[in-house]
């Protein structure tokens, strides 16, 4: 596939503008090519992924890597002059002649992107943006379940080991809220669009505390449930071209539960 082609797509169905102010997305360092072929995704671009393509030899066959994180979190000067072991990693990824971008908010928020992937996956129905927040999403059930029972439901759609409940709200759930990843913060646009439960990550303990007073549920997975980028953004880019040839890379684990 053309890249100009494959940018101009992605582009479209994940814009720039819809990342957040202090995000950092799209292009991260390398060389477009002219056709992209082959492209490896991975939530986040580190250590462990770049030994996996050396032992694979991947690094001749790859010619476009797309994470969800993104690789330089600010400007390579802000990033690389204070953190040398990225430098380090950055470095041997320009030996390489490695291309990297990174679709992250922007994907968050858009149609077809983490929220609506993660909504489906709890099979939720009715689906719509939070309104005060509309990288969240909120929808139904398709029955009513009280409120462990959900959490243990969620757990196992979602695909990880352990879940934090805060269970101070309605003890049935029928209208859930979701945001991937650490977005506890926005509980409240949850809770006034009507939402039974509010599902995220990263809580913080003032957030958790809040939550608390204010007598609402809230289920705190780890940030690993937003892997399913892999899987979504795979099926995007097949549907713009069935040829394309794609390496999923899903080496994160949440913590080990003592």
């Amino acid at each position: 596939m053309k890249s100009k082609s494959l940018f101009i797509k992605l582009g479209k169905k994940y814009p720039a503008s819809l990342q957040e102010p202090w995000d950092h997305c799209l292009y991260q360092m390398g060389k477009s090519k002219e056709n992209i072929n082959t492209i490896l995704l991975c939530l986040d671009f580190d250590e462990m992924v770049y030994d996996f393509m050396e032992n694979n030899d991947l690094f001749s066959k790859i010619d476009l890597i797309i994470t969800h994180h993104p690789f330089l979190f600010g400007t390579p000067h802000q990033v690389l002059s204070k953190d040398e072991k990225k430098r380090a990693l950055y470095n041997k990824l320009i030996e390489k002649n490695a291309l990297i971008y990174s679709y992250h908010t922007n994907f968050d928020t858009a149609k077809d992107g983490m929220n609506d992937a993660l909504a489906e996956r709890l099979e939720l129905t009715n689906v719509r943006e939070v309104t005060s927040c509309p990288m969240a999403r909120i929808g139904n059930l398709k029955k009513e379940m009280e409120v462990k029972e959900f959490s243990v439901f969620a757990k196992n759609k979602l695909n990880i080991n352990y879940g934090l409940l805060l269970n101070y709200g309605k003890k049935m759930i029928k209208t859930v809220a979701i945001i991937g990843g650490g977005g506890s913060k926005y509980y409240k646009d949850a809770m006034l669009d009507g939402a039974d439960i509010y599902i995220s990550g990263d809580c913080p303990h003032h957030v958790r505390r809040d939550i608390i007073t204010s007598n609402f549920n809230y289920l705190d997975l780890p940030h690993e449930i937003e892997k399913i980028f892999i899987d979504k953004m795979e099926s995007v880019l097949l549907s713009f071209d069935k040829t394309l040839k794609i390496i999923k890379v899903d080496h994160e684990k949440e913590p080990e539960v003592i």
